[in-house]
């Protein structure tokens, strides 16, 4: 919105409203208590600087006064020109003011002027406020003072003149001719884009210049020699896939942005036109080329190579299996010793050994109700301790058992803490945990009659079985 300004200093108002009267007869300023009368009127003003302007106010209608002390009602039109100091910028949506000037005031019902119908005023003054409405609209109030010169007007002469007061209210409108608002060059009467940005070339309308005609004026636009849509800010998108060909690798076919516009099929990561093994499976992690990574070389992508990084057989999923015993390294058991499948790749134990193991086991002997070895039992675990670390690959299950004297609680204690002492006897000569398994049944698996001694002696007994 613009207020009256320098580019346009002219301004046109029409008002009405009603005056009150103060002199000799009485005071009605403000006063609600007796008829009101009106007035029309008309002001000019002319901008002079950011605060000032200078107004005429010509008005026409009726002052009077009517009380039991007194009445008259006289015919009056005024005009006084004032000097108005805006308390606010031009810039601003309210602006108060106040006004001080001088003028004359024709008593009478026809406009002929002569000196017996004519007192001064002197001076004028009040304020008022406007209100901005639109671009050259404004509303206006204001309060208008003037004193006269003279005090014969209400019928009586004494000490005081005649003072009145104008309350009014309007419509007024700035107008005057910009030579050049937005300082294109072109002059506003002939300037189609009003408010082009200050440096911007423009043609004869005064609109900015469009070299390419696609509608988007060249200061706006990134591609001003070729035409283009506005959602690319002025350049052309062949393929529409939202990358303006100057920045696409691929303008004809529509592809992705991480790509630079290039498509890639596959979805490897790899421009279609870089990728030399187009089709890849989706996840596969590529190389520039777009083909899978081959870690050891063996021709086996690593995303199906089990050994990914040693190069291996098809037939053991890219694994190899140095020993040739038909199980993969990263199953086998023994990788470095041939054996057999069903032992997990590694070798037989001996029959020999079997036997051996089947032995010690039945010299394996405790002290009474406890799970403390008996020293001659130590050399049998010695021994037993030697077959294992020879098959390394092989594990070691430990069960113990009892007889059915005592309890069946008791019993199952004992045969787990007879079994664990057997563990970790051979856990101190070097044989892994992992290897050696050790469970207590206590009674509940005799191999003979618990109703002689002779069979609780067989009861009562350690199991050893391997396994891989």
């Amino acid at each position: 919105m613009q207020a009256q300004t320098q580019d346009k200093k002219w301004n046109i108002g029409l008002h009405a409203g009603v005056g009150q009267y103060k002199g000799d007869l009485g005071n009605d300023f403000y006063k609600t208590d007796m008829p009101l009368y009106g007035f029309g009127g008309i002001t000019f003003s002319r901008y002079i600087g950011g605060h000032l302007d200078l107004n005429l106010l010509a008005t026409k209608g009726t002052l009077g006064y009517n009380r039991p002390n007194g009445r008259f009602r006289r015919d009056v039109s005024t005009v006084s020109v004032n000097f108005r100091f805006n308390i606010l910028g031009p810039a601003s949506p309210v602006r108060p003011y106040l006004f001080v000037g001088g003028g004359a005031m024709l008593f009478d019902k026809n406009v002929g002027i002569t000196e017996k119908k004519i007192d001064f005023i002197a001076p004028s003054f009040g304020a008022g406020i406007n209100f901005k409405m639109g671009p050259t609209l404004m509303l206006n109030i204001q309060e208008t003072f003037l004193y006269s010169t003279a005090d014969t007007r209400d019928g009586v002469v004494a000490s005081e003149n005649d003072a009145y007061l104008l309350h009014m209210v309007g419509l007024t409108f700035n107008f005057g001719n910009k030579k050049d608002a937005d300082k294109d060059g072109v002059a506003d009467r002939l300037d189609k884009c009003e408010n082009t940005p200050t440096g911007v070339a423009v043609d004869a309308t005064g609109c900015p210049l469009d070299k390419d005609k696609d509608g988007i004026a060249d200061y706006i636009d990134a591609c001003p020699d070729v035409a283009g849509i506005t959602e690319m800010k002025g350049c052309p998108d062949a393929d529409g896939d939202g990358i303006t060909d100057k920045d696409d690798a691929c303008p004809l076919v529509a592809g992705l942005s991480t790509l630079k516009g290039c498509p890639d099929a596959d979805k490897d990561g790899v421009a279609d036109g870089d990728d030399k093994c187009a089709g890849t499976k989706t996840g596969y992690v590529v190389d520039a080329t777009g083909c899978p990574l081959d870690n050891d070389k063996d021709g086996i992508v690593n995303e199906e190579d089990a050994c990914k990084d040693k190069a291996g057989l098809p037939v053991f999923k890219g694994c190899p299996d140095t020993d040739g015993d038909g199980v993969a390294d990263n199953e086998d058991r023994c990788p470095d010793t041939k054996g057999t499948i069903a032992n997990k790749g590694c070798p037989e134990i001996t029959k020999a050994d079997i036997k051996k193991i089947t032995q010690i086991a039945s010299k394996i002997f405790f002290e009474t109700n406890s799970d403390k070895l008996k020293v001659a039992s130590l050399v049998q675990l010695d021994e037993l301790s030697e077959i294992l670390k020879r098959y390394e690959a092989a594990n070691l299950i430990i069960e113990g058992h009892t007889d059915d004297r005592g309890e069946d609680a008791y019993n199952m204690t004992l045969s787990q803490k007879r079994t664990e002492s057997v563990k970790n006897y051979l856990m101190g000569k070097g044989i892994m945990e992992s290897r050696l398994t050790a469970t207590g049944f206590g009674e509940t698996n005799p191999i003979a009659d618990n109703k002689t001694s002779i069979g609780r002696a067989k009861n009562r007994r350690v199991e050893l079985k391997t396994s891989y």
